[in-house]
């Protein structure tokens, strides 16, 4: 991209998380809570810093339920409610978002997922090169040599980018939108996404190499021998439900 800074869109639910259980609980003069607001503000001031110029844009889930819920009541169902320490930091974190002069994204009804692989797709098209930063495995199924994950260091290790060679190595896939084929027969703990019972990731790559999507395992599925046989013939809907619960819509109300 002749050089040009890239645009870095941030998965700022996840960081809210990572950033209220990674620090201690701080606490400011009046007793608030403010441990992920300074998580949060601290890891958004270090992105100018390492890449000049570049063009941030910070986007938040919305509040409720999404489509994924109405195909799938469960989906997400395994996570606990969300601290009433951590829900009072919210709306101040937006605020110095806002203050600090980033586009903060909010779209209703819509996950902050679909909303930066709607985001990724189209800049990629302008030609701007993307970073998306998050450290959620679903966003491996979007990149491409424009469009790259940057997911931030833990305990003191650096940040890294991943780009579709790295995708490739990390999920033993042979392109990297196969990670929504490998998600839907190996589930998604994290999302409470059930896949194929019985199925990890060693058998769910193999099963990829020889056959190239979930589709085509499922069309084979007299070719597998024994238990996985039996797994993958009565759980075919669960693997089809799982692979879309894991794909990132880039169908979205939302004006580019």
């Amino acid at each position: 991209n002749n050089g040009a800074a890239p645009t870095i869109l941030v998965d700022g639910s996840s960081y809210l998380f990572r950033a209220f259980h990674g620090l201690p609980p701080l606490v400011n003069s009046k007793g608030h809570p403010t441990g992920a607001i300074k998580g949060v503000i601290s890891m958004l001031r270090r992105i100018p810093q390492d890449y000049p110029g570049s063009k941030i844009i910070v986007i938040f889930d919305a509040k409720g339920k999404n489509f994924r819920h109405e195909l799938f009541p469960d989906y997400k169902a395994n996570r606990p409610p969300m601290p009433d320490d951590l829900r009072c930091q919210i709306e101040p974190i937006h605020q110095i978002i806002k203050a600090m002069g980033f586009p903060l994204l909010i779209v209703p009804d819509v996950e902050a997922d679909d909303v930066i692989g709607f985001l990724a797709k189209k800049a990629a098209v302008e030609g701007y090169e993307v970073y998306m930063m998050t450290p959620d495995k679903d966003f491996g199924q979007l990149v491409t040599e424009q469009i790259r994950m940057f997911r931030p260091g833990r305990g003191g290790n650096p940040a890294e980018v991943w780009g579709p060679d790295e995708i490739r190595e990390k999920f033993d896939v042979d392109d990297p939108i196969q990670v929504i084929d490998l998600l839907g027969m190996m589930g998604d703990s994290a999302d409470n996404i059930p896949g194929i019972p019985g199925v990890g990731a060693k058998t769910a790559s193999k099963l990829l190499h020889q056959y190239g999507s979930l589709e085509g395992v499922i069309a084979h599925s007299h070719e597998l021998k024994g238990k996985l046989k039996e797994r993958v013939e009565e759980n075919k809907e669960l693997a089809l439900l799982s692979k879309e619960l894991a794909t990132i819509c880039l169908d979205i109300p939302l004006e580019y």
